[in-house]
């Protein structure tokens, strides 16, 4: 049984490992195929520029609310990936920053009363 759960837990480590893997590669293709798209756009839009082609301004404000777009697009992808990768290392029993955040305070503050302890004995000692 204990195998069988051991057994479980790679699986489940295996797959998230699988899914954080995923999510990175899927950040690189889309960094590097906007930026290729972005050299295109910016080629294309120098070419039609210098042919007198159409107003500017129009086209400026244009790019400026397509980018804006792009930038909360890519937003709302950073912050579901990083719910997805969240989820699935609370699964494993990864800790949060936070929680660790507040074990360290824990030990601190047990620490700190333990000094205290061992200062009050020495003095009853002495």
């Amino acid at each position: 049984m204990k195998e069988k759960l051991n057994d479980l837990q790679d699986d489940v480590k295996n797959s998230a490992h699988k899914i954080w893997l995923a999510g990175l590669g899927a950040l690189t293709v889309a960094g590097e195929e906007g930026s290729k798209l972005f050299k295109t756009l910016v080629e294309k839009g120098e070419t039609y520029e210098e042919k007198g082609g159409g107003p500017t301004d129009k086209v400026k404000e244009t790019y400026g609310k397509t980018r804006e777009k792009a930038e909360d697009l890519w937003s709302k992808f950073e912050n579901s990936f990083n719910d997805k990768v969240g989820i699935a290392m609370n699964k494993l029993g990864v800790p949060t920053r936070d929680e660790i955040n507040q074990l360290t305070q824990r030990v601190d503050a047990l620490m700190e009363a333990i000094s205290k302890l061992n200062k009050d004995e020495t003095k009853k000692e002495a």
